[in-house]
């Protein structure tokens, strides 16, 4: 558990799957740690979840606004951008909404939690 700009931000280090996986990591962070956001690495999420054909991404996206927490990728994905029209255009209004965050480091999480303060 991290405070980034007085916003309590549990970062995983486990792995999500499916859906199921999402909601039991979002009660745990929220009843064991009062966490408003969860961090996970790329890596954590699977390339199935860049893959936005899958409706991976969605599911689990979904999962988080239903249960009210935050969801934030940090980590490099730029050649993952670059490779994807649409994934380039949700990253980029992903990072204008208030559930999902895409962040190179934590330094550049805190600056986008900042940003909605």
């Amino acid at each position: 558990m991290v405070d980034l700009a007085g916003v309590k931000v549990f970062v995983s280090d486990t792995a999500v799957a499916t859906e199921s996986d999402a909601v039991q990591l979002i009660v745990d962070a929220y009843y064991a740690h009062q966490a408003e956001w969860i961090a996970f690495t790329p890596e954590q999420l699977g390339d199935e979840f860049f893959e936005l054909r899958t409706g991976r991404a969605g599911a689990i996206t979904q999962k988080f606004v239903s249960y009210r927490m935050g969801l934030a990728v940090v980590g490099d994905i730029s050649s993952r951008v670059a490779a994807s029209k649409p994934l380039a255009d949700w990253v980029r209004e992903s990072n204008r909404g208030r559930n999902l965050l895409f962040a190179e480091d934590l330094d550049e999480l805190t600056e986008r939690l900042q940003d909605r303060q």
